[in-house]
Order: structure tokens, then C-alpha cells, then sequence
């Protein structure tokens, strides 16, 4: 991860808006809960950077829990996942995973090929009830871009170097020390998997 420069929560609201209105009309729009998720981040932590993550970052990011937008099986347990081992779930998990879970599968569909956008991370979790059972406690932790992140590794998209946009909320400093894993990275890369 590469520290860009300290910014102000003022300029990642802005950028979350733009990118993420909550009155854009599409099925299970969560870009109000990513935006309250945002001020509950800026309410602990001291600061804010713009960062560039690489692909070996995102695979690291913790996910909390997820329902599959209320499908019949959960995407993310209560105790958290990495996106690579998310990635692992939807990968195993096939045709069978897609159609006990339309929705979130259609998202990760449609957002494949989307255009990158800054992903959101704080490096602890928020106080929501979806972040309580994490078992990381610090790092590089979802605040928004979870079907983004997903999407992009299912496409084989993220860059191998430090050039995927993001925002951290808290001390970078924790992001590098505290790590799910050490070891390296199991997700290969295959691209364009089903979702």
C-alpha cells in the first residue's frame, strides 16, 4: 500500500458521493449504509489518506459479515473473511452459490467490468453489529467495496502494483503491521469466473 497524502473526511464524503449516490436506483443500493459506515469510521479514527492499494493489498482487505443480499447463503460469516478467501467461497461455491444468491451474484456481475473506483477501509473495525464478531481486529478492514473488490478479483483485474484508489480512515502504520495471513496469496488468478 502507498500512502498518497492526508486528506480531509470532507474530500472522502465528496468522493464517495459522487461515485456512490444513495438515490441511484438499482436493486439492493447500499450506498447509504457505505456512507454511514464512513462517518462511523471518522468518528474513531484520527485521520484520513488517500492511498493506492495493489492486488496482494485487496486480497488482504477483512470483509465483515454478509448475507448475500439476503440470499440463502452468506457471502461473509460474522467472523470475517478476506476478500481472497471470499473470492475462494464464490469460486467453490459455482452455480450452485449464484443461484441461492441472485442478487449479490448479479452485482458481482455487473460490477466485473466496471470502471475502478476508490474502495474505503479503515484499519479497525466500526461499531456496527456486522463488525462485532470480526476475529481481525486491525489492518486494512471494509468499510465500502466489498462486491467491488470481489468482482475485480473474479475478473482477474487487480493490479499487481500499488494503483487501485482507496481511502483509509486510522493509522497506516496498523494496516502494515497487522496481517490475517503471512502466507502468500492462494487465489489464482483465472479471470472471468462466474459469479
Amino acid at each position: 500500500m502507498e500512502i498518497v497524502t492526508a486528506v480531509a473526511f470532507a474530500e472522502v464524503v465528496d468522493a464517495y458521493r459522487r461515485d456512490h449516490p444513495a438515490e441511484r436506483t438499482h436493486e439492493a443500493n447500499s450506498n447509504q449504509a457505505g456512507e454511514e459506515n464512513l462517518d462511523r469510521a471518522d468518528r474513531t479514527a484520527d485521520d484520513w489518506r488517500r492511498v493506492r492499494l495493489s492486488r496482494a493489498d485487496v486480497l488482504g482487505v477483512v470483509l465483515p459479515w454478509h448475507l448475500s443480499e439476503g440470499g440463502a447463503i452468506e457471502l461473509v460469516p460474522r467472523s470475517g473473511l478476506t476478500v481472497e478467501e471470499a473470492v475462494e467461497r464464490v469460486r467453490a461455491g459455482g452455480a450452485a452459490w449464484a443461484n441461492a444468491n441472485p442478487v449479490c451474484a448479479a452485482k458481482l456481475r455487473l460490477l466485473r467490468w466496471a470502471p475502478f473506483t476508490p474502495v474505503y477501509l479503515s484499519t479497525d473495525p466500526v461499531d456496527h453489529s456486522d463488525y462485532t464478531d470480526l476475529r481481525v481486529r486491525e489492518g486494512l478492514i471494509h468499510l465500502d467495496g466489498l462486491h467491488r473488490m470481489i468482482a475485480w478479483e473474479l475478473a482477474g483485474r487487480l493490479p499487481a502494483r500499488a494503483r487501485l484508489d482507496g481511502y483509509l480512515a486510522g493509522d497506516p502504520r496498523a494496516a502494515h503491521t497487522a496481517r490475517v495471513d503471512a502466507r502468500p496469496t492462494r487465489a489464482a488468478r483465472k479471470g472471468d469466473e462466474r459469479a
